[in-house]
């Protein structure tokens, strides 16, 4: 197992506040700070739980990032080269938190101490945030605390659907049956879809029918897109969706789709897209790529939709139990395993599905 650094053993000693760092890749330290003062609206929260994305966080403790081997220049919107727009040693990522208000400015009206709020602020140890933004996060009493973290995942997951644009009565293939494929399956299944889950690993493809799949394929024992024709009479999926980040299985997802129809990428694909063959069914049948990513909506969509509407839209589906998604966590460790905790996920990733850390461990 790789050792923690030096810096970071001597910032765990201590007492002050602290935010998660890697050192190099594969490596994981902390980093210490005074305490922030509270303005007078300002509200102090205390991290309960802080997820662990096991896709696009993982490329930062990996060093498989873009911006680790890239400058983003943010006018042209390109990445080019000669320099990096990260380096190392850098914060975590972290943005799957939940904690406990424990203080609030002596102006503050619309969050009391105790309260539980969800949010996005990395794996540190508190966060102060104005109270207007503070207000809109806080989850309604009963909410097991950990379901907190599911916020932007879960935002991932449903703004995949809105790029899907699923009609009732369609059939969508979903390519992938990890956290966020997981729960892309059931969010299509709401809509009233029959999903066809196809993933390599039977234990997930077991909880995909849980979460709704009518039919699910293992994509190591057949040929998924050979299969999903059957099961919709020859036609295919009226639209795939790919969410394992690997594009093997977007050329799969490509060939499973209906003709003249669509495809929804998902996944945080990284380096040379090996297995990507668009000259084949891609170019013959007319199908439309579309990429879904977090930062915007769907064009048509954003007079009325918004990164707000869509982690709200999430917190109200898991608090009114629309979704079951407490199911995803597979392991609860203390922070101080976080260590560990990255690397399985980065060499065992069959062994586990969502993992958080709990901070008052």
């Amino acid at each position: 197992m790789t050792q923690t650094s030096p810096r970071a053993e001597a910032a765990s000693g201590d007492n002050l506040p602290w935010h998660m760092t890697v050192e190099a890749p594969g490596r994981l330290g902390r980093e210490p700070h005074e305490p922030q003062d509270l303005a007078p609206r300002e509200v102090r929260i205390a991290t309960l739980y802080s997820g662990i994305s096991a896709g696009t966080e993982m490329t930062a403790f990996t060093g498989s990032n873009p911006f680790l081997n890239l400058s983003w220049d943010t006018k042209l919107r390109l990445f080019v080269p000669g320099s990096t727009s990260w380096t190392y040693p850098m914060p975590a990522m972290g943005y799957e938190e939940v904690g406990r208000v424990v203080e609030v400015g002596p102006e503050v009206t619309k969050v009391r101490e105790g309260q539980i709020v969800w949010g996005t602020w990395r794996h540190r140890t508190e966060h102060v945030a104005d109270e207007d933004w503070v207000a809109l996060r806080v989850l309604p009493e009963g909410v097991d605390p950990r379901l907190g973290i599911f916020s932007q995942i879960g935002s991932i997951a449903l703004n995949a659907i809105l790029d899907a644009d699923i009609h009732l009565g369609e059939t969508v293939a979903v390519f992938g049956q990890g956290v966020p494929g997981l729960m892309v399956t059931e969010l299509a299944a709401l809509s009233g879809a029959t999903v066809i889950a196809v993933d390599r690993l039977p234990d997930r493809l077991e909880r995909a029918k849980a979460h709704g799949a009518a039919h699910v394929i293992d994509g190591s024992r057949e040929d998924a897109a050979r299969r999903v024709k059957e099961l919709t009479d020859g036609r295919g999926a009226d639209v795939s969706i790919e969410i394992t980040g690997k594009s093997q299985a977007l050329h799969e997802a490509v060939r499973a789709t209906a003709y003249n129809s669509r495809v929804v990428a998902c996944g945080f694909f990284q380096g040379d897209a090996l297995g990507l063959r668009l000259g084949e069914e891609f170019h013959h049948n007319r199908i439309e790529l579309r990429c879904s990513q977090i930062s915007g909506v769907a064009r048509g969509l954003d007079h009325r939709w918004n990164r707000a509407r869509l982690d709200a839209t999430v917190m109200s589906l898991i608090a009114e139990g629309r979704v079951d998604w407490g199911r995803l966590i597979s392991h609860t460790l203390p922070v101080s395993e976080a260590q560990a905790a990255f690397e399985m996920l980065q060499d065992r990733p069959g062994e586990c599905l969502q993992v958080v850390l709990d901070f008052s461990a």
